[in-house]
């Protein structure tokens, strides 16, 4: 049994692995879900998501940098120690690599790109949080074609 549980598990990662090799170029390495949750894992955490997605959820304590609006001037200025544990996430970790790969650049040198984004946080049932930093099930889903990655939790689309 364990062993067909552990099959399905890594069936159920190749359709994502194949989504985000065909979008990513593994410029900056992934932590999974399950890492980030370890409490061991201390880094400051960075949401790559437009800000009405942030609203209806976002990882606990992650700090809003957009992507669109994403501006290295402005993050230089609140993370100042180069060496320090970032994890950029997004929907699914495409946006993310964008974003993380600008920080490297910069000069950051302990950035990851979280592997799924907060729709595969979600999938494996850690908690999200709202605008008032309560524990919500809402997840914005960016778009239909996208929320088909999102498999727990109530699907936001505005």
């Amino acid at each position: 049994m364990a062993m067909l549980l552990g099959t399905l598990a890594t069936y159920s990662q190749k359709p994502l692995d194949h989504l985000l090799k065909a979008h990513n170029t593994n410029a900056v390495p992934y932590i999974t879900v399950q890492e980030l949750a370890m409490p061991k894992t201390k880094a400051i955490v960075l949401d790559a998501r437009e800000l009405a997605e942030y609203k209806v959820s976002h990882l606990k304590d992650a700090i809003h940098v957009g992507f669109n609006t994403f501006n290295l001037d402005t993050v230089s200025k609140t993370l100042t120690d180069k060496n320090q544990a970032i994890v950029v996430y997004c929907s699914l970790g495409i946006r993310s690599e964008d974003v993380a790969s600008q920080l490297k650049k910069a000069g950051y040198t302990n950035v990851q790109n979280l592997y799924g984004g907060i729709f595969e946080w979600k999938n494996k049932n850690f908690e999200v949080y709202n605008a008032e930093e309560k524990v919500t099930d809402s997840v914005h889903a960016f778009s239909k074609a996208w929320g088909k990655w999102l498999l727990n939790g109530i699907k936001v689309y505005q």
